[in-house]
């Protein structure tokens, strides 16, 4: 996930998500009831805020269903590649050979949702679904590139959004002769559907970039219809904050407004409270901020919770926590670190997932 976040904060969150990949189906509390239900069958609590104790949001289908299996395409086509002194046109004439890269394997997502899944030859290590998880992984150290296991897959195009580097190595991939596209990508439902135009545009398949975008917009929407639905009325909806944890490094982090994570806590139909303190960059754990913003409950990563030894361990390091109302409740939804800030063609699903977690929780299988 390429974070819109300015200054040295942002440089320091990017390289610390970049060294950590955690796989999927790893959890801390009980899952998300029956994983599949539908979200008008489940039984929802009256009031959300009394629940106790953590949940897990669990996406059980991981295959990414292309729109087309033989879509339709032109080459060559001429595209704008964002590159670091300048956007500058790039010609693309070969896609048989295909890496995509990015934080949350989300580029690789989209290339199998348009249907040109086969082209894929290599893979970041954040890109697990199925049929992907098996090909090569061109990064290393978390998600730093490999040049020469790139180079190795004699790729004919290397599409990203820059989120991995470092960037000299994607530019010594270029001299090398490798058409290098990058895109500009940004994490919320609305670029998840951007992105798939953009793509599609890179690999000669515009229409089913179109076909893919709309339903990605139309499921996203469909789901937070449905999750409008569970929320309590009146004042129940739940102020919600994101988190994001290495305890093995001491960082601690509430994610703002351009992070990606309000458009998961406004679709959940919660208060995003990092918006409503004006908290638009990351913003220090720090024991005024957290209990400045004082939420019902808290998202994070699964394997930011897991490096803090659990809620408990994180409650231990940081105790201000335990003076909010999701802290006195044990009140943490977690969710894979490669699903939850994905934002690609399984946008809905990771958004119904949350939901389940965070209103049914009760329904877990033990």
């Amino acid at each position: 996930m390429r974070l819109r976040l300015r200054g040295a904060v942002a440089t320091l969150a990017i390289l610390v998500i970049a060294s950590c990949a955690t796989a999927p189906g790893a959890s801390t509390g009980e899952t998300s009831p029956a994983d599949d239900t539908p979200l008008s069958q489940l039984r929802v609590l009256d009031d959300p805020r009394s629940f106790e104790g953590p949940s897990t949001a669990r996406l059980v289908d991981r295959e990414i269903e292309p729109v087309d299996d033989d879509p339709e395409q032109t080459l060559p086509v001429t595209v704008v590649s964002h590159d670091r002194a300048g956007d500058v046109e790039v010609v693309v004439d070969d896609t048989s050979r295909v890496i995509a890269l990015d934080l949350a394997g989300s580029i690789a997502a989209t290339v199998w949702g348009l249907g040109l899944g086969e082209s894929l030859v290599g893979r970041d290590g954040s890109t697990t679904f199925p049929g992907a998880d098996d090909l090569p992984v061109v990064t290393e150290d978390g998600h730093s590139i490999n040049a020469e296991a790139v180079l190795a897959l004699d790729p004919t195009v290397v599409i990203t959004d820059g989120s991995v580097g470092p960037r000299d190595v994607l530019e010594q991939l270029r001299s090398a002769g490798v058409t290098v596209v990058f895109l500009d990508k940004t994490s919320s439902f609305a670029g998840a559907s951007a992105m798939a135009r953009h793509v599609a545009a890179a690999l000669g398949v515009p229409a089913a970039g179109e076909a893919l975008a709309e339903r990605i917009d139309t499921d996203v929407t469909t789901t937070r219809t449905e999750i409008a639905s569970l929320v309590p009325e009146g004042d129940g909806r739940l102020r919600m904050v994101f988190l994001y944890l290495r305890g093995s490094a001491g960082v601690y982090y509430i994610f703002g407004r351009e992070s990606g994570a309000s458009d998961l806590i406004e679709g959940l139909g919660g208060v995003d409270v990092a918006s409503e303190l004006g908290w638009n960059d990351l913003q220090p754990l720090t024991d005024e901020a957290i209990v400045a913003a004082d939420p019902d409950l808290i998202l994070v990563m699964t394997g930011g919770i897991e490096s803090t030894g659990g809620v408990d361990g994180l409650i231990e390091d940081r105790p201000a926590i335990a003076l909010t109302g999701a802290g006195e409740r044990r009140r943490f939804v977690d969710m894979a670190d490669g699903d939850v800030l994905s934002f690609g063609p399984r946008s809905a699903e990771v958004l119904a997932a949350l939901a389940r977690a965070v209103y049914a929780p009760q329904e877990a299988a033990p």
